[in-house]
């Protein structure tokens, strides 16, 4: 019996075969799956003459830390600006506009551009920002009593 025992030896190592041929299995089912999750229902739509939802214009306009303009990625310059805008406005009156300036910009310069889209009759501007991590601020000490 003791002969025995010393003569079988134990497999140590996994076998990983039958492993990669479940999770080959399970990520065809996945596959297939999957786009069946998100569809919606099949329906039709009645036709109508006077669409009452519009899509909605959106206008992006940057200005470039070398002061350089770009309305929705063309390149315009201040006296172009205004030109652009109002049609746009005319086109679309609830058009909006997003102004996305760098921080290194002169103040002076962002207040400009906004001055010509206000001139253009859009009211809609918004101010694009990065997301930025609150920071904490030390507690204020009192001053009373110290001369």
């Amino acid at each position: 019996m003791i002969f025995e025992a010393r003569r079988r030896r134990f497999l140590a190592e996994i076998n990983v075969i039958p492993l990669v041929d479940v999770m080959l299995v399970l990520l065809v089912i996945f596959m297939v799956t999957a786009p069946m999750l998100h569809r919606g229902m099949d329906i039709k739509l009645p036709r109508s003459v006077s669409n009452t939802i519009q899509p909605e214009e959106r206008i992006v306009l940057t200005i470039e830390p070398d002061q350089k303009l770009y309305l929705d990625n063309d390149p315009v310059s201040v006296a172009q600006l205004g030109i652009r805008l109002s049609e746009a406005q005319q086109r679309n009156p609830g058009v909006s506009v997003y102004l996305r300036a760098d921080h290194r910009v002169p103040y002076g310069i962002v207040v400009q551009v906004m001055d010509e889209v206000k001139l253009a009759g859009i009211e809609k501007l918004g101010m694009v920002t990065d997301l930025a991590m609150p920071q904490r601020r030390a507690p204020e000490r009192s001053r009373k009593g110290t001369r």
